[in-house]
């Protein structure tokens, strides 16, 4: 579910993929059962091919990776969480519009 400029982030790779990234990580924890959570995959799309080259844009399955959802107290999908030097800098729950993660992502690569 993936797009052209997302990438697949699991459990065991999200230590050296996000929380170790140089650049600020925007990661999607959905589920395929989510209608919410594909009705918001355009839009990450979007943000990830806008945000080429600025932001590293992650899709988590959270049926399929119970520990990172877990860790990061997600109760509620869609969830999108902005990290920035290993930390979350900015939290969205739910579907919204383009220019609300706009709003996130343009905070936190000031």
């Amino acid at each position: 579910m993936a797009g052209q400029f997302v990438t697949e982030v699991s459990d065991s790779n999200f230590e050296k993929d996000v929380l170790q990234s140089e650049q600020p990580v925007l990661v999607d924890f959905w589920a395929a059962w989510c209608g919410p959570c594909r009705a918001l995959a355009p839009v990450v799309d979007e943000v990830a091919s806008h945000y080429q080259g600025q932001l590293k844009v992650m899709k988590m399955d959270v049926d399929a990776n119970t520990a990172t959802p877990m860790r990061y107290g997600i109760r509620g999908i869609p969830a999108l969480l902005i990290f920035k030097d290993g930390k979350v800098a900015d939290q969205i729950v739910g579907y919204v519009p383009k220019d609300t993660i706009d709003k996130s992502v343009i905070k936190v690569l000031a």
